[in-house]
């Protein structure tokens, strides 16, 4: 009988700005594209953010892994670096990548799996009330 797996899921949240422009297109094709994420002084977002672990638990201590040990993980790998700032200029992640939602949702698993000792299983990035990116799509 295999050992039942239990996700654990923990929400975060940062604050960043970022702008949806590539230097692949002209100005006008940007603006077509992107319409007014594409304002050369940017524009910002609280986002929210979900980390999703799986894994059997624990007998002695009844966790999947300790919370605190994923906070710290999620802190330094992802909260440290994007937390209020302008993730085009100030995250290598976006220095030739459009910071799209879903690019954001990709870079942020990137940045956690090699941590999370292969049990990471889900990220979701709540950019607007609206906008949801889960990464990677079911």
């Amino acid at each position: 009988m295999s050992t039942p797996l239990v996700h654990l899921s923990r929400r975060y949240s940062f604050s960043a700005s970022h702008r949806l422009y590539t230097d692949h297109l002209s100005f006008e094709e940007n603006e077509a594209i992107f319409g007014r994420c594409a304002n050369p002084n940017g524009h910002g977002h609280n986002y929210g953010l979900t980390v999703t672990v799986a894994g059997p638990v624990d007998v002695p201590t009844g966790f999947v892994m300790p919370l605190d040990e994923l906070d710290a993980i999620v802190r330094r790998d992802v909260l440290d670096a994007y937390d209020h700032r302008y993730l085009n200029l100030d995250v290598e992640d976006y220095v030739d990548l459009v910071p799209t939602g879903e690019n954001i949702a990709r870079r942020v698993w990137e940045r956690l799996e090699g941590d999370l000792d292969g049990l990471l299983r889900r990220v979701v990035v709540d950019e607007t009330r609206n906008n949801r990116f889960e990464y990677p799509a079911i």
